[in-house]
């Protein structure tokens, strides 16, 4: 679908990878949709994103799931998770049990949409904010099963 006519002034392609249709995507009023009102930062976490095909291996932060590092934020915290993709292959993260509002790409900071998964292109750096919700241990994934399947897992650890 290239145009939803009473939503769209113009067709667009389905996708991009220097994310120019994600830097003109903005948060929408929708009632019961969560929104996230402007104030400062609590906590920031960069997290790298490597890799490679040879061995096949994908990691956060230099590890894999099950010898990794929990990210760490207290309920109502707002967070600011920066990913800086390092490996030449795209990553669509996704976090569990949030949802994220994406405020920059690659140095550009801008009040985007809200999502709980975000394509992070090859080289590249997204960062979203998001209110730390329920006290739990919340999955932080590549959504690429290949990718996930290999080790690029960890946990974001919400403490009361």
């Amino acid at each position: 679908m290239r145009r939803i006519d009473d939503l769209a002034e113009f067709e667009s392609s389905a996708f991009d990878l220097d994310l120019a249709q994600e830097r003109l995507l903005r948060a929408a009023p929708v009632v019961g949709a969560p929104t996230l009102a402007p104030r400062p930062v609590d906590r920031t976490h960069m997290i790298m994103l490597g890799g490679a095909m040879q061995p096949y291996l994908w990691t956060i932060n230099g590890q894999v799931w099950g010898n990794h590092t929990p990210l760490t934020a207290k309920t109502g915290e707002r967070v600011h998770l920066s990913f800086h993709n390092m490996s030449m292959m795209g990553h669509p993260m996704h976090l569990h049990g949030h949802v994220f509002q994406v405020v920059n790409i690659n140095g550009q900071t801008f009040d985007g949409a809200i999502r709980d998964t975000v394509y992070v292109p090859p080289m590249s750096m997204v960062t979203v904010a998001l209110d730390a919700g329920e006290a739990a241990r919340w999955m932080l994934h590549c959504h690429h099963m290949p990718h996930l399947s290999t080790g690029m897992m960890t946990e974001f650890a919400v403490s009361a």
